[in-house]
Protein backbone atom coordinates (compact mmCIF):
# COMPACT_ATOMS: atom_id res chain seq x y z
CA UNK A 1 0.00 0.00 0.00
CA UNK A 2 3.28 2.45 0.72
CA UNK A 3 4.51 1.81 -2.48
CA UNK A 4 1.08 2.84 -4.13
CA UNK A 5 0.60 6.05 -2.58
CA UNK A 6 4.29 7.14 -2.97
CA UNK A 7 4.21 5.36 -6.88
CA UNK A 8 0.95 8.13 -6.95
CA UNK A 9 2.63 11.04 -5.58
CA UNK A 10 6.00 10.76 -7.28
CA UNK A 11 3.92 10.42 -10.79
CA UNK A 12 2.04 14.04 -9.38
CA UNK A 13 5.80 15.32 -8.83
CA UNK A 14 7.43 13.98 -12.42
CA UNK A 15 4.20 14.96 -14.55
CA UNK A 16 4.55 18.69 -13.41
CA UNK A 17 8.24 18.25 -14.25
CA UNK A 18 7.36 16.64 -17.31
CA UNK A 19 5.72 19.84 -18.53
CA UNK A 20 8.87 21.68 -18.49
CA UNK A 21 10.74 18.99 -20.12
CA UNK A 22 7.71 18.53 -22.76
CA UNK A 23 7.93 22.30 -23.63
CA UNK A 24 11.79 22.25 -23.67
CA UNK A 25 12.05 19.71 -26.00
CA UNK A 26 8.71 20.67 -28.19
CA UNK A 27 10.63 24.23 -28.71
CA UNK A 28 13.54 22.11 -29.84
CA UNK A 29 11.19 19.89 -32.23
CA UNK A 30 9.09 22.77 -33.65
CA UNK A 31 11.65 23.56 -36.88
CA UNK A 32 12.63 20.61 -37.94
CA UNK A 33 10.76 18.12 -40.44
CA UNK A 34 10.16 15.74 -37.56
CA UNK A 35 7.31 18.11 -36.10
CA UNK A 36 5.53 18.84 -38.98
CA UNK A 37 4.99 15.04 -38.90
CA UNK A 38 4.16 13.97 -35.70
CA UNK A 39 1.46 17.73 -35.53
CA UNK A 40 -1.15 15.80 -37.22
CA UNK A 41 -1.58 12.89 -34.86
CA UNK A 42 -4.35 11.18 -34.23
CA UNK A 43 -4.19 8.21 -31.88
CA UNK A 44 -8.19 7.92 -31.50
CA UNK A 45 -10.40 8.92 -34.16
CA UNK A 46 -13.49 7.35 -32.95
CA UNK A 47 -15.84 9.80 -30.99
CA UNK A 48 -17.16 7.01 -29.77
CA UNK A 49 -14.64 5.42 -28.04
CA UNK A 50 -13.37 9.45 -27.03
CA UNK A 51 -16.57 9.25 -24.99
CA UNK A 52 -15.85 5.80 -23.92
CA UNK A 53 -12.79 6.67 -22.01
CA UNK A 54 -13.99 10.22 -20.51
CA UNK A 55 -12.48 12.52 -22.31
CA UNK A 56 -16.04 14.62 -22.43
CA UNK A 57 -15.70 14.34 -18.38
CA UNK A 58 -12.00 15.23 -18.57
CA UNK A 59 -13.01 18.37 -20.81
CA UNK A 60 -15.29 19.34 -18.23
CA UNK A 61 -12.62 19.28 -15.29
CA UNK A 62 -10.37 21.26 -17.65
CA UNK A 63 -13.09 23.93 -18.19
CA UNK A 64 -13.70 24.20 -14.64
CA UNK A 65 -11.29 23.80 -12.66
CA UNK A 66 -7.71 25.76 -12.44
CA UNK A 67 -6.35 23.96 -15.21
CA UNK A 68 -8.09 26.74 -17.67
CA UNK A 69 -5.90 29.21 -16.37
CA UNK A 70 -2.74 27.10 -17.54
CA UNK A 71 -2.75 27.69 -21.40
CA UNK A 72 -4.81 30.95 -22.20
CA UNK A 73 -3.73 31.19 -25.81
CA UNK A 74 -5.94 28.20 -26.22
CA UNK A 75 -8.89 30.32 -25.70
CA UNK A 76 -12.02 31.47 -28.36
CA UNK A 77 -12.60 35.05 -27.38
CA UNK A 78 -14.74 35.94 -29.61
CA UNK A 79 -16.05 34.81 -33.43
CA UNK A 80 -13.27 36.75 -35.08
CA UNK A 81 -10.44 34.55 -33.57
CA UNK A 82 -8.07 32.73 -35.75
CA UNK A 83 -8.92 29.25 -35.50
CA UNK A 84 -5.45 28.35 -37.33
CA UNK A 85 -3.63 30.21 -34.38
CA UNK A 86 -5.71 27.95 -32.17
CA UNK A 87 -4.85 25.01 -33.79
CA UNK A 88 -1.07 25.55 -33.87
CA UNK A 89 -1.34 26.60 -29.77
CA UNK A 90 -3.16 23.30 -29.84
CA UNK A 91 -0.81 21.25 -31.68
CA UNK A 92 2.10 22.93 -29.32
CA UNK A 93 0.40 21.69 -26.35
CA UNK A 94 0.09 18.36 -27.61
CA UNK A 95 3.24 17.38 -28.56
CA UNK A 96 4.50 18.93 -25.33
CA UNK A 97 2.20 16.60 -23.21
CA UNK A 98 3.28 13.52 -25.09
CA UNK A 99 6.90 14.05 -24.94
CA UNK A 100 5.92 14.57 -20.93
CA UNK A 101 3.88 11.26 -20.79
CA UNK A 102 6.78 9.65 -22.78
CA UNK A 103 8.98 11.22 -20.33
CA UNK A 104 7.30 9.92 -17.19
CA UNK A 105 6.46 6.24 -18.53
CA UNK A 106 10.66 6.05 -19.38
CA UNK A 107 10.97 7.16 -15.86
CA UNK A 108 8.59 4.59 -15.01
CA UNK A 109 9.64 1.89 -16.50
CA UNK A 110 13.24 2.51 -14.29
CA UNK A 111 11.23 2.85 -11.31
CA UNK A 112 9.28 -0.52 -12.01
CA UNK A 113 13.47 -2.30 -12.07
CA UNK A 114 14.55 -0.20 -9.21
CA UNK A 115 11.47 0.27 -6.65
CA UNK A 116 8.84 -2.29 -8.11
CA UNK A 117 5.98 -2.55 -10.73
CA UNK A 118 3.40 -1.67 -7.95
CA UNK A 119 5.80 2.03 -7.48
CA UNK A 120 5.67 2.47 -11.41
CA UNK A 121 2.16 1.64 -11.98
CA UNK A 122 0.84 4.12 -9.56
CA UNK A 123 3.30 6.43 -11.68
CA UNK A 124 0.99 6.15 -14.10
CA UNK A 125 -2.35 7.09 -13.04
CA UNK A 126 -1.31 11.18 -13.16
CA UNK A 127 0.80 10.94 -15.79
CA UNK A 128 -2.30 9.24 -17.80
CA UNK A 129 -4.51 12.44 -16.30
CA UNK A 130 -1.67 15.39 -16.54
CA UNK A 131 -0.23 14.13 -20.05
CA UNK A 132 -1.77 11.47 -22.31
CA UNK A 133 -5.60 12.67 -21.65
CA UNK A 134 -4.38 16.59 -22.41
CA UNK A 135 -3.41 15.64 -25.27
CA UNK A 136 -5.92 13.32 -26.44
CA UNK A 137 -8.20 16.05 -25.73
CA UNK A 138 -5.96 18.36 -27.55
CA UNK A 139 -6.31 15.84 -30.99
CA UNK A 140 -10.30 15.97 -30.29
CA UNK A 141 -10.65 19.90 -30.38
CA UNK A 142 -8.04 20.06 -33.54
CA UNK A 143 -10.27 17.88 -34.82
CA UNK A 144 -13.04 19.87 -34.37
CA UNK A 145 -11.85 23.15 -35.46
CA UNK A 146 -10.60 20.96 -38.81
CA UNK A 147 -13.88 19.90 -39.60
CA UNK A 148 -15.28 23.50 -38.94
CA UNK A 149 -12.79 25.10 -41.12
CA UNK A 150 -13.88 22.71 -43.92
CA UNK A 151 -16.87 23.17 -43.48
CA UNK A 152 -16.39 27.13 -43.44
CA UNK A 153 -13.99 26.20 -46.73
CA UNK A 154 -16.50 24.96 -48.63
CA UNK A 155 -19.48 26.88 -47.78
CA UNK A 156 -17.56 29.75 -49.18
CA UNK A 157 -16.37 28.05 -52.20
Amino acid sequence: MESLKLGFVYGISMSFISWIVGMIINSMLVKTEFYKKISNLNFIKSRTLNKRIGIKYFKWIVKNSFFKFFNQKIKLENKNTDLVVIRNEMTLSEISHLIGFVFVFSVAIYKSITVGILFALAMMIPNTLLNLYPSLLQQENKRRIDDFLKRKTRNTN
